[in-house]
């Protein structure tokens, strides 16, 4: 199923493109009519994906809890727990700068800004993006929430990881009474990833209308016209795998060659409907595949979806900086380490904001005397850069559950592609045994 819906995925991709380049240029003639008639058409065509994309929202919040608390019911005791989320930690923080410092030395280097000599727009010119700025007490009381259902209404997956988190321990500690909530939690992991497997066969269908509806409204010349911008991003997403996957070949070893195949279904997923979210059941799976065990890949990559999008990181310097090369503002180096400590810690607070990155840009552009409406910009090809990034995002959350998995010395043997991950992963069914304990 996983090669054949990688197939019919990439097909799709495909006849999006041509389908959205067939419309744009049969209707497009440079009228303000004929732009309203492409949007309208975009409109219809994205309601196959808003579709699909809720059917993944819908299965996010259950699936994260169940897993989460069958893994940590698994884990054993607190003290392995609190060792995973600190080596988790520990390397999402290095991600992170790793990306962020990517994207300053590339936006530097390459300079897809410098020469456009925008006239600077005036003060109250503003992006349309709602620039929130980072409360640190907004944020910390955040991570609790006030009702779990509240917080799995809206899917946001830090208070549902805490909830889990607390849920899971005690559930740990009070042994046998805990026993057969653990097996109705492992129950729910099974009936979670056969509603997951429902729900990917709608996913070419919704690829198909992503990728030709964005293609009809913008249509293929919004490439050609920021190509240096979108072309350089994407060289420095291209570095930033190879930085990712070779940290994995140096940690893991060479079965790495397998985390790259078998990931290949969520990446091409979520790069073809620019969303992160989409992939998660699927990468949950392939990582199971793999070989990481699902007490470790169902804690951090949760986590990671918080914590750790290096795709996005990366885009935040690049896209800042080049807007202020676009208006000709110059930052020295002081300023644009500012820059970098402040984004790393900002993007930590916009976990569950609808295009977070570009809330961040937004609320740093201000800091730094770039005008907020330079957002503008990079908002016509910002799709095309999510798609990249989205992939991205995934890439570096299979490495990071891969490497606390390996320093965790808990790898377990790699499945071969061809045989399908069970509906419930092997290692969870069944009371915790002497060797799940760390």
């Amino acid at each position: 199923m996983a090669k054949k819906l990688t197939r019919y995925i990439l097909i799709a991709l495909v006849l999006g493109i041509i389908a959205g380049w067939a419309i744009n240029a049969a209707i497009d003639d440079g009228t303000p009519a004929s732009a309203a008639h492409l949007q309208s058409i975009a409109d219809y065509l994205s309601i196959v994906t808003a579709l699909f994309l809720r059917l993944i929202k819908m299965i996010i919040a259950p699936l994260v809890f169940s897993t989460l608390v069958a893994g940590i019911a698994h884990m054993g005791d607190v003290a392995a727990l609190g060792r995973v989320g600190i080596r988790s930690l520990v390397w999402f923080i290095g991600a992170s700068l790793v990306s962020l410092t990517l994207g300053l030395l590339l936006v530097n280097l390459l300079q897809p800004g410098v020469g456009l000599s925008l006239p600077i727009p005036p003060a109250t010119a503003a992006s349309g993006v709602d620039a929130a700025a980072f409360n640190l007490k907004d944020f910390v009381t955040h991570l609790v929430p006030a009702s779990i259902f509240e917080a799995m209404s809206k899917n946001e997956i830090l208070p549902i990881v805490i909830f889990s988190i607390f849920f899971g321990v005690a559930l740990t500690a009070i042994g046998e009474a805990g026993r057969p909530l653990v097996k109705g939690v492992e129950s729910l992991v099974k009936v979670m990833l056969q509603v997951t497997d429902y729900v990917m066969r709608f996913a070419p269908f919704a690829v198909f209308t992503a990728v030709a509806s964005a293609i009809a409204e913008k249509g293929p010349e919004i490439l050609f016209t920021f190509g240096k911008f979108v072309g350089s991003f994407y060289l420095g997403l291209i570095i930033l795998w190879a930085l990712l996957i070779g940290a994995a070949f140096l940690i893991v070893g060479g079965r790495t060659r397998h985390l790259v195949r078998y990931i290949r279904d969520p990446v091409v997923l979520a790069f073809s409907t620019a969303s992160s979210e989409a992939a998660y059941p699927r990468t949950l799976e392939a990582l199971d595949r793999f070989g990481v065990p699902p007490r470790i890949a169902s804690f951090v990559l949760p986590l990671g979806y918080s914590f750790n999008l290096d795709g996005s990181m990366m885009y935040m310097t690049f896209a800042t900086i080049f807007i202020a090369q676009a208006y000709g503002i110059h930052l020295n180096f002081g300023q644009e380490m500012t820059m970098l400590l402040v984004m790393m810690v900002t993007s930590k607070g916009m976990a569950g904001v609808p295009r977070a990155s570009l809330v961040v840009i937004a609320a740093t552009l201000g800091m730094f005397k770039i005008p907020e409406a330079g957002l503008l910009l990079i908002l016509a090809v910002d799709h095309f850069l999510d798609m990249g990034r989205s992939a991205t995002n995934v890439v570096g959350n299979a490495v990071a559950s891969t490497v606390v998995a390996r320093w965790e010395g808990t790898l377990d043997p790699v499945r071969p592609a061809d045989v399908e991950p069970p509906h419930a992963p092997a290692h969870l069914p069944g009371p915790p045994k002497a060797e799940d304990h760390f």
